[in-house]
């Protein structure tokens, strides 16, 4: 379900890539060198305290600036593209039910504006909304970041002549790296990151409900509470509960099948975790 700002043309084979995870307390990135033979550098990780009294990015886009300055002093990074991959932190999510008689995709954005304002209210007006790939009969997941942050985006890359691509929701990104392992006909997918848990339920081929919340104790007591709850929303119960459960910064968490909710851990083996995608290991 990809799920975008910026546009959806396929790179040029030649450009270079510079993908990035980009998120409160850490920075990842790793670049590709396009031409002949594809290769990947080495990820880099930076993992900090950031300052509370500032906007949470703040402190994340200066590490990235710097990691974007020192790999450019490197090697030149002039016409490369820039891939942000967005800590669920950052972002605000509504599902959009199926809408067979919206007929193009201004319109199903209109609606989705509509949508994120019934939830959300004239915050909406800060932020630039993006919607997945438009699907009459599945519904749509909508999402939107703070136009300050997807502005500074843009100033960065400018200042550093490379190209903003893309920037994608770890939530959506996570799930189109897995999705075609998944076989069930309803069944929950969930990204934890630190103090953050984001879930979204697919039943009967719709998008049927998304959660995206802090966490402040417990991970297992909280992800539990927040299934049970969102299941009630839902209207309707399966005697077992399948989830899939991406939580790579949390490998000791520890959940078996449990009140009727069975948990399936990814990555798969043959679908590892992207290069630039966080982990627990410190990567310097």
């Amino acid at each position: 379900m990809s799920l975008l700002w910026r546009d959806r043309i396929e790179s040029l084979l030649w450009r270079d890539q510079i993908q990035v995870f980009f998120a409160p307390g850490r920075v990842d990135m790793v670049r590709t060198f396009r031409g002949i033979k594809s290769r990947q550098s080495p990820a880099i990780s930076k993992i900090y305290e950031y300052q509370q009294d500032t906007a949470m990015w703040k402190t994340s886009l200066q590490q990235l600036e710097q990691m974007i300055e020192k790999e450019n002093a490197a090697s030149d990074l002039k016409g490369a593209e820039l891939i942000i991959t967005l800590s669920n932190h950052f972002v605000r999510y509504v599902v959009v039910p199926p809408q067979q008689e919206i007929t193009n995709s201004a319109e199903l954005l209109a609606y989705a504006n509509f949508s994120m304002r019934e939830v959300f209210g004239e915050r909406v007006d800060s932020w630039v909304v993006s919607i997945s790939d438009e699907d009459p009969y599945q519904g749509t997941v909508c999402a939107a970041i703070a136009r300050n942050l997807y502005n500074e985006f843009e100033a960065l890359a400018s200042r550093h002549r490379i190209k903003l691509k893309q920037i994608e929701p770890y939530l959506t990104a996570a799930f189109d790296q897995w999705c075609r392992s998944f076989n069930d006909k309803r069944f929950w997918f969930v990204v934890i990151e630190p103090g953050r848990l984001c879930m979204i339920l697919f039943s009967n081929s719709e998008w049927k409900g998304i959660r995206n919340q802090r966490i402040v104790h417990s991970i297992e007591t909280e992800l539990l509470a927040a299934l049970e709850q969102e299941v009630i929303n839902s209207g309707y119960r399966e005697p077992i509960e399948q989830v899939y459960l991406f939580s790579p910064e949390h490998p000791d968490l520890d959940l078996t099948i449990d009140k009727g909710w069975q948990f399936a851990h990814l990555p798969t083996e043959k679908m590892p975790v992207p290069l630039h995608f966080p982990s627990f290991s410190y990567r310097s």
